[in-house]
Order: C-alpha cells, then sequence, then structure tokens
C-alpha cells in the first residue's frame, strides 16, 4: 500500500489555528496475474483418467520381470500328464486312460453301473479327464472287472505321474454327503499302502458288491505305488458312505498331483526319488 503525502492546510481564526491534514488517500496495487503451471499427474492418475472417459478393458498384469522375479513362462513339467493302459486277461479286457490335468471329463463303461458312478465321481471332482472301457466275466460275478479296472487305473496314474517331479504329493480331504462324513489323507510316496476304515452297514448297493470297495482301493494302491488312509467319520446309508469315499479320494488325489510353483519342478522329497523301489 503507497502513502501520497498532502499538503498541510491552515484555517485561520481569530483565537488561534488549526492545522489539519486531509485523509490520507490509499492506492491497493493490484498483483498480477500468476500462471502456475502444475507438474503432469503420474502415469496410474492417467490410466485412471482414460479408465473413466473411454471405459476400456485394460489388463492389470504386469511386464515379465517387472518385479525383480524371473517370469513363469509354463508349468514345471512341459508335456501332458497321460497314462494310458490297456489290460488284458483270461477273465477282463481294459483299457484305461487319465488325464491328471483335464477338466472333469467322465467316459466310463465297466459293465458295473454303480462303479461307472463312482468313477464320474472321480473324474468330476478331481478334475480328471477319465475314459474307461472293460469287459468281463461279469455273468459270474464283478470281482475281476472290480479288480483289473482299478490296477489299469493306478497303472496308468503311475506312467502320468512320472518322476513325480514339482507336485504337492500330499493329499488331505474330507467330504460329508447328507449324514456321511468321510476323511481321506494320501501320499503319492511310492509305498503302497492302504489303511481302510469303513462300516458299510447292507452287503449290495443295487447289484454292487459293497466288499469290493476296499479290494478296488488295495488294487489300485498296489499298481500306482500310494500310501492311502480312508476313515468313516459318520454315515448309516451305504450309498452315502462309498460315494462320499469317492469324492473324498478325487480331492485329495488332485491336491497330490497339482503343482507346487515354490518346489519350482523338483521331486518332493529329501531323498530327491520318489519310486516304487
Amino acid at each position: 500500500m503507497e502513502l501520497s503525502s498532502a499538503p498541510i492546510i491552515f484555517h485561520h481564526h481569530s483565537s488561534s489555528a488549526k492545522v489539519s491534514r486531509p485523509a490520507p488517500r490509499s492506492t491497493f496495487l493490484i498483483p498480477r496475474r500468476i500462471t502456475v503451471t502444475s507438474p503432469p499427474p503420474p502415469p496410474r492418475f492417467l490410466w485412471m483418467a482414460s479408465q473413466s472417459q473411454h471405459h476400456e478393458t485394460i489388463s492389470c498384469a504386469s511386464p515379465p520381470g517387472d518385479n525383480g522375479f524371473p517370469a513363469m513362462t509354463s508349468s514345471p513339467i512341459d508335456s501332458a500328464r497321460i497314462g494310458e493302459v490297456k489290460r488284458e486277461t483270461k477273465e477282463t479286457n481294459v483299457l484305461v486312460k487319465i488325464n491328471l490335468d483335464g477338466n472333469g471329463v467322465s467316459d466310463c463303461s465297466t459293465g458295473i453301473p454303480f462303479l461307472d458312478h463312482m468313477l464320474d465321481q472321480l473324474a468330476s471332482h478331481g478334475l480328471f479327464d477319465v475314459h474307461v472301457r472293460a469287459t468281463g466275466d461279469t455273468h459270474i460275478d464283478d470281482h475281476h472287472t472290480n479288480e483289473d479296472v482299478a490296477l489299469a487305473i493306478g497303472t496308468a496314474l503311475l506312467k502320468a505321474l512320472g518322476e513325480r517331479k514339482g507336485i504337492n504329493r500330499f493329499g488331505d480331504f474330507t467330504a460329508p454327503l447328507d449324514e456321511s462324513l468321510i476323511h481321506v489323507s494320501l501320499d503319492l510316496s511310492g509305498r503302497p499302502y492302504l489303511g481302510y476304515n469303513l462300516e458299510i452297514p447292507t452287503q449290495r448297493v443295487g447289484t454292487y458288491d459293497t466288499q469290493l470297495v476296499e479290494h478296488f482301493f488295495q488294487s489300485l494302491v498296489n499298481t500306482s505305488g500310494m500310501t492311502l488312509h480312508i476313515r468313516q467319520l459318520a454315515g448309516k446309508n451305504s450309498h452315502h458312505i462309498i460315494e462320499a469315499t469317492f469324492k473324498a479320494f478325487a480331492r485329495a488325489l488332485r491336491q497330490a498331483t497339482e503343482f507346487d510353483l515354490r518346489r519350482g519342478g523338483t521331486i518332493p522329497s529329501s531323498k530327491g526319488v520318489l519310486s516304487r523301489s
């Protein structure tokens, strides 16, 4: 603010003289308009503005190696994990093909309807593609066909797993089905063992002999090199108990055969090998 100097005015009166000063004038200086240029927004906010205007779909994935770690370009095992087995005896003719990295497709015809239904559970809940064709002496009973299908599935698993590099190895799952509750725990150790504790109240489900459930899993364990424990925690209905068993087995096997990315393709054993010998 500037103050201008005004002249002093004297007023002469008879008695005395008064001195008065005009009120000072105030002059306000109007500052010049200053244009402030802000720095450009960082790239993230430019992207957000672009999104709000154009509504485009933009991938948020970081470029390979952007976080300082090498990019994961493929699974630890590049080739498809498929096992195929053909088993022929004087009693049966069995063909099994299983894809561990499938989509849950089941194409099973064993001549034993209830067993087909159980293999559907294995495929659906394990997300394996399972193809089974079997013919056998079912005019006698289902024993030989049930056994040989299980032996072939175990061998197909063995082939599909190969050296078992990079897998989780262990699987554990508890499956409910109404009143039934079944716990399955397994280890793809290369050492066959079955711990079985099912109490199935009836001798048959449809035409299927319920004694064949244990025999199925024992045969599968023998050829796959698997340690398998099956425990019944609850259950009264025979169909429910058996179906919950196959569902729990499928989920546990899926867990065990899936890849552990932290392992980086190494064999999950302190010995450096998983084999049946």
